[in-house]
């Protein structure tokens, strides 16, 4: 896919300028990228120029240096940005997510992509037409303890890979409550958690499919925990454990078993002692492989797409195993930290 040459940030003498950036939505994860911008480790070549929420509250602190919105439409039409991040609640990716990329801008959107397939193959396509950059930030890609197993292992083949992705959901939210709402997160721990965890599946071992799954609902219906198993190409396996009710903190973590029998392990949280304080450099990996992709020295990004077909899937065989008519025609996907 080519960059437009407007998000290069190409002026017409030819000299390099910083892109400015739009963020729509500033919930919970907002601060991590905006902490990651004014970082001593922040891309240089990028800026954080407008910012949007309808809560005009949230944009108070903002107002004295920065751009403020209330809409997104206003501000793709006044701002100026080269590129915009989207981390608005998740049943509002599509819309949004949608506009930015009419305006032809590139977008670096909170995963889920979308809240049903349909909508992500929607926006992908129309990415594709307008020849823009469609990123979802899986920010897991980018911890730095997964990127030194990965550098372990140096390739070599793997038997089998289990990723845990255990947390208390109560505890994660924060004033983002939507989160506990199926209908707008998309589903429960295999809509949120779920496509982080896959994409570490995609990043060691390439594309999968889904071989088995076990989802746990609560009394309420919404699925606490979820155990997904998969297959590469190569015939490696791996295993996604899900907890949205782990009684014990935070575990996340990528165990692997290579087929020269060789074990080793990778606890994304090592190293962090603050509760999410792991995401701070993460953003900083999810903000420099965009500022890449939109200077063109990137030729490759996660669209988010084959996760949420993957969490659709389970979603709807699970559905099926149960003897149920799906509530939603392609199924639900979410989204979260």
């Amino acid at each position: 896919m080519s960059t437009p040459e407007g998000a290069r940030g190409t002026t017409r003498a030819g000299e390099r300028r910083q892109l400015r950036l739009g963020i729509v939505g500033l919930g919970v994860i907002s601060r991590y990228y905006v902490a990651a911008l004014d970082g001593p480790d922040a891309p240089p070549e990028l800026r954080l120029a407008a910012v949007c929420d309808l809560d005009p509250g949230v944009l108070d602190p903002y107002r004295d240096r920065l751009a403020c919105y209330s809409d997104h439409a206003t501000l793709l039409a006044g701002a100026g940005v080269d590129a915009v991040v989207v981390n608005v609640p998740n049943d509002a990716h599509y819309p949004v997510v949608r506009d930015v990329l009419a305006a032809g801008l590139p977008v670096c959107v909170e995963k889920p992509l979308a809240t049903t397939l349909a909508h992500g193959e929607e926006l992908v396509a129309l990415a594709r037409r307008r020849g823009v950059p469609l990123l979802t930030a899986f920010h897991r890609r980018y911890n730095d303890n997964v990127l030194a197993l990965l550098d372990r292992i140096g390739g070599r083949p793997v038997r089998h890979l289990t990723v845990r992705y255990h947390e208390r959901i109560e505890e994660h939210v924060g004033r983002d409550r939507w989160y506990l709402d199926p209908e707008r997160c998309g589903g429960g721990c295999v809509a949120d958690n779920g496509p982080n965890a896959i994409d570490l599946v995609h990043l060691a071992l390439g594309p999968v499919t889904l071989t088995g799954a076990e989802v746990v609902r609560d009394p309420a219906g919404v699925d606490r925990q979820a155990t997904l198993d998969l297959r590469a190409a190569s015939g490696a396996t791996a295993r996604v454990e899900l907890d949205w009710s782990y009684p014990h903190g935070e575990a996340k973590d990528v165990r692997v078993e290579l087929v020269d029998g060789t074990r080793d392990s990778a606890d994304m949280l090592a190293g962090h002692a603050g509760f999410k304080s792991s995401l701070a450099h993460e953003y900083v990996g999810v903000l420099r492989h965009f500022t890449g992709v939109l200077r063109g020295r990137v030729a490759s990004w996660p669209d988010g797409l084959e996760p949420l077909r993957l969490v659709t899937q389970v979603y709807r065989e699970e559905r099926a195993d149960r003897g149920e008519r799906a509530v939603f025609a392609d199924g639900p996907a979410g989204g979260g930290g």
